[in-house]
Formats: C-alpha cells, sequence, structure tokens
C-alpha cells in the first residue's frame, strides 16, 4: 500500500468516527507527528527580523568563520 493509499484509508476510517477522546487521542499523536509548527512571534520580534534581513542584504554580517578567527585572536591576546 503506497503512502497516498493509506492516507485516504486512514481519512474515510476516521471520518466514520464519533468517540471524542478517540478522535482527541488521534489528534494527539497527529500533533506530535506534524512537520510544519506554526510558531507565533511578538511584534518587537518581526520588527527584529526585517532588521536583520535588511542588514543582510546590505551586507552588514560577519561569516561564522571569521567571528572563530576574530574570537580566537581575542582569546590569544589576553
Amino acid at each position: 500500500m503506497t503512502a497516498l493509499e493509506l492516507k485516504k484509508l486512514l481519512i474515510h476510517r476516521i471520518a466514520e468516527i464519533n468517540d471524542v477522546s478517540f478522535l482527541n487521542a488521534i489528534k494527539t499523536i497527529l500533533d506530535s507527528k506534524t512537520q510544519h509548527k506554526t510558531i507565533s512571534l511578538t511584534h518587537e520580534q518581526t520588527i527584529e527580523i526585517e532588521k536583520s534581513k535588511k542588514e543582510v542584504e546590505k551586507g552588514l554580517f560577519i561569516e561564522q568563520i571569521e567571528l572563530e578567527k576574530d574570537f580566537d585572536k581575542w582569546l590569544n591576546a589576553r
């Protein structure tokens, strides 16, 4: 049985269930396996992300490897 066939079978079987407790149990299982999680951001977080995107577009960032080199220099200078 392919994944698509199995999904169709499960959808049909779930549609026949009227037991709310059982449906909630299925929902819990599905929620734990869902690949797409929705993250709610605050207004301030959204603004910070937009600012960061603009900085990256302008080239106002440092590559991780360069940051590590600078950090190593700083540590060795102490």
